[in-house]
């Protein structure tokens, strides 16, 4: 009676401790993975930033182009006022003369 009774504790613990031990492998595995990220995180903090910096004055400068090319075409005289009357069609007669 006894054998068959040490027999299934053995195996009740083996099974808890098959459990046991893979959620610590991958506990351990997971806490190595987050002491690696947190390592990387201040490197690519920087890198984002000088990233987002670079971009924000590229768009400043357009802006700025586009503001001062809207401002010289509304202060710039206009061409069409300072030339003059345009040019009249001639008078071009596509019917032969009569006889």
């Amino acid at each position: 009676m006894e054998g068959p009774l040490i027999a299934v504790l053995l195996l009740v613990g083996l099974l808890i401790g098959s459990g046991v031990g893979s959620a610590y492998t991958r506990a351990r595995r997971g806490w190595t993975d987050y002491q690696t990220v947190k390592k990387t995180v201040p490197t690519a903090r920087k890198t984002a930033w000088l990233l987002i910096r670079g971009v924000t004055t590229k768009v400043g400068v357009v802006a700025l182009l586009l503001i001062g090319a809207v401002a010289y075409a509304a202060v710039a005289p206009d061409d069409d006022e300072s030339a003059g009357p345009a040019p009249s069609p001639s008078a071009t007669s596509s019917e032969r003369p009569g006889r």
